[in-house]
């Protein structure tokens, strides 16, 4: 509950996580060392992700067969409910009234800065270096991410991580520190001060769905360029472009500045086959080194390619990645 700018729980016996999340079992013990009940609720299509071995229950709405079954289950004031990549909206009355601003945010990025989804995408691009994993008070539904934050830890991620892949393993690890240390200090009455966010500073960034997104710009500069094809990199497909017509999907795909200059045009050909690698100049002084050339069989064709052959998008798809904007729900993705 709130009073006074601070966020606390006088009686903790309870957490219920809302959505899912691949550290619930780590999340369960920690619970269970604490004398804390745990129950997982998630939506039909994330069900599937979460093991089967953790006990869970499924609502395609937070409706009225919700509310009962919190209502039957739990005491709301002794109940702190965490929403961990969740796929509903919460309403500001149901906040308000039922949940009784119980209800918290886990978020991994530092906040104004990335609201929104595929953070780990975004900070790629944008060569963030600093992680960041934190809990914030939800308490409106016109931004699930703007509400006071309440607990928070950062990092700077190590030289390792460079794709998502990375970043969510590091991920992984800091957030169960981070649960650890939140759910000790609730449980033992700790009142949060909460910081509220900055209304006229910040980034919204939307959700990014790799098969619409991800299409390659070949006239973007080399490190935009790395950036990008890093960004769609593990766990996703790879980023998506043509080359003697058809689709393929890069992965392992390094900056490189020991070529000869480029000129834009040559961007997206590839100047030498190094065997286990190929060389591809962009538009400015660099090159890249791609390992991994994927077809729509997920088969490595990297040796089918020969120095000459040219990488290139369609302008249509570079359209499509610029304006087509995902939309999740409880049965997954919306708009496919």
């Amino acid at each position: 509950m709130i009073k006074e700018n601070v966020f606390y729980i006088d009686k903790l016996k309870n957490v219920v996580f809302i959505g899912e999340h691949n550290c619930l079992e780590q999340f369960i013990k920690i619970n269970k060392s604490l004398n804390l009940k745990t129950k997982i609720i998630t939506s039909p299509d994330q069900s599937h992700l979460i093991n089967k071995k953790i006990e869970f229950e499924i609502f395609k709405n937070l409706n009225k067969d919700f509310e009962k079954f919190i209502a039957k289950n739990f005491n709301i004031k002794e109940t702190l409910f965490i929403s961990i990549r969740s796929r509903w909206i919460f309403k500001k009355k149901k906040i308000k009234d039922f949940f009784k601003f119980n209800l918290i945010n886990y978020h991994p990025g530092r906040l104004p800065m990335y609201a929104g989804r595929s953070v780990h995408s975004w900070q790629i691009m944008n060569e963030d270096r600093i992680d960041c994993q934190l809990f914030h008070l939800i308490d409106n539904d016109h931004n699930i991410d703007g509400g006071p934050i309440i607990f928070y830890e950062k990092s700077i991620l190590p030289k390792e991580c460079r794709l998502p892949i990375d970043l969510q393993n590091y991920c992984n690890e800091k957030i169960v520190l981070l649960y650890r240390n939140f759910i000790q200090l609730l449980n033992k009455k700790k009142q949060f001060f909460l910081n509220h966010q900055s209304s006229y500073l910040g980034s919204y960034y939307p959700g990014l769905y790799t098969k619409n997104n991800g299409w390659i710009d070949w006239n973007t500069n080399s490190t935009q360029l790395a950036r990008f094809i890093d960004a769609f990199d593990d766990p996703y497909l790879g980023a998506s472009t043509m080359i003697n017509n058809q689709k393929v999907h890069l992965k392992k795909t390094h900056l490189h500045g020991g070529e000869l200059s480029n000129h834009p045009y040559m961007s997206g050909i590839v100047t030498r086959h190094d065997v286990n690698w190929i060389v591809v100049s962009t538009s400015d002084e660099n090159s890249l080194l791609i390992e991994v050339v994927l077809n729509e069989k997920k088969e490595n064709i990297l040796k089918k390619i020969k120095s000459g052959d040219r990488f290139y998008t369609p302008p249509d798809k570079i359209l499509l990645s610029k304006s087509y904007r995902p939309k999740y729900g409880p049965e997954g993705l919306k708009n496919k």
